[in-house]
């Protein structure tokens, strides 16, 4: 079947192109990704005789997003018989129980909730998978698909377009900057990069970054409504307009900062010991050890972060003896109150560890107390070799609630390093801009 349609130059090459499993198409608002998309699907289905799955998060979403998109693109082209007649003439048969797309050659498209996941048994012949708004499926989902989407014959090929709202999101940490158990982290293609290049592979991985201006179709208005929102909402522009990772919402510590490691070992050394602290929380399976060396600059209030210990899955007496072996027999370390037992046994093996002051009736040692005492520092430099805290702490943000207001004690992650820093500052009061008769100071 011959069939002729317009494409957008920018996803020339992407829509012809088949030669990698994996395909990432990220960008910005209305730069045609999703369209581009269904067009190559469309293209690649009436060549040759393929089963593609087509899946979203939740189920309910495909209809009005996927399918009618399909449907649009079939029926602009002439290619969708109104009787459904399967069989009867060259055209393809739109079916809306279950939703699928039956092709002349014999090609379907079928379509898929992840929150349905029962639903994922039949996908017995699927040999191409889109995954619309990837960030919003569960990496649990996305794992599932990659152990059962197999083809004896034909190549397999997994398509996700999403815009890139979050750093913190599983795409990004699969994708582009992969963080290890132990804390490391792999990097696998710098965001940045893409920007500038537009078009990167990276093994059997091909990326492709698109925004607003790659879309001629687009009406200026739209473009302009875009641009506005630099003046208020810069966050949401970096998305819808730039087409970039970011932080998604608002910094808890926007005087967080990174600089060399020498320079912050140089501060801290002018810095007396008894600005010196040491505080850990604890972690085993998803969550993870996390010790923290911190100093305060008591003139200038500025914290400085100077090293970190962090991983999980370890037992105490693995912990016990890598602190040891790092120089750690008889520093004073404070750790969460909520694990005497861990604490005791630490003491019994030569860390000295002592439990943080539980929070009180009005709030101290509470999490937005604790939050709040930490933002009070001028500013907050970081070493760089502390990769793990940078990585928590600079994209960190506040999380929200149903309406899009702010949960002060909750965060977009679980940052431990911060945890961790709550714990070596368990004793040390770091005075409120209106306590002008406060000094800061070790407590007693």
């Amino acid at each position: 079947m011959n069939v002729t349609m317009e494409v957008l130059p920018r996803f020339e090459s992407y829509i012809y192109d088949w030669d990698y499993t994996n395909y990432i198409i990220m960008g910005s608002y209305g730069s045609g990704k999703s369209h581009q998309t269904a067009v190559k699907i469309i293209l690649k289905c009436l060549k040759e005789q393929r089963k593609v799955l087509v899946v979203r998060e939740v189920f309910e979403t495909i209809r009005e997003s996927c399918f009618d998109l399909f449907y649009q693109i079939l029926t602009d082209l002439d290619l969708i018989d109104p009787m459904g007649r399967i069989g009867r003439c060259n055209k393809v048969i739109a079916r809306t129980s279950p939703l699928q797309f039956i092709f002349p050659n014999g090609s379907r498209i079928i379509f898929k909730g992840m929150d349905k996941p029962m639903k994922l048994k039949s996908l017995n012949g699927v040999s191409i998978v889109w995954l619309e708004e990837a960030p919003e499926i569960k990496y649990e989902g996305y794992k599932e698909l990659i152990g059962r989407i197999r083809h004896p014959s034909q190549s397999v090929h997994f398509i996700l377009t999403f815009n890139p709202v979050d750093i913190n999101s599983w795409v990004y940490d699969h994708f582009f900057v992969h963080t290890n158990e132990d804390g490391s982290q792999i990097k696998i293609l710098n965001d940045d990069i893409l920007y500038r290049r537009k078009t990167c592979v990276v093994k059997d991985t091909y990326y492709h970054h698109s925004t607003t201006t790659d879309n001629l179709f687009l009406p200026q208005s739209y473009v302009r409504r875009l641009d506005d929102m630099i003046v208020y909402d810069p966050d949401l522009y970096r998305v819808a307009r730039l087409g970039r990772f970011g932080v998604n919402g608002i910094r808890v510590l926007p005087q967080f900062v990174v600089a060399p490691h020498n320079q912050v070992i140089q501060a801290v050394k002018e810095i007396p010991e008894q600005y010196r602290f040491n505080g850990m929380d604890f972690g085993f399976e998803e969550s993870y050890n996390a010790l923290i060396r911190c100093a305060v600059d008591v003139k200038n209030m500025i914290l400085y972060i100077y090293f970190e210990y962090y991983k999980n899955h370890m037992t105490d007496d693995k912990t016990v003896q890598e602190l040891l072996d790092l120089g750690f027999l008889g520093k004073k370390i404070i750790a969460d109150c909520a694990e005497p037992k861990t604490i005791q046994y630490y003491k019994n093996n030569g860390i000295r560890m002592r439990k943080c002051h539980k929070s009180t009736v009005n709030g101290e040692g509470s999490r937005i107390q604790n939050t709040k005492k930490i933002k009070r520092f001028h500013k907050i430099i970081c070493s760089a070799n502390c990769t793990n805290t940078i990585r928590e702490l600079n994209n960190l943000t506040y999380a929200k609630d149903k309406n899009g207001k702010l949960i002060y004690d909750e965060f977009n992650i679980d940052p431990h390093t911060f945890s961790a820093i709550w714990y070596a500052l368990d004793t040390f009061n770091v005075p409120n801009i209106k306590e002008r008769n406060t000094k800061a100071g070790v407590k007693i």
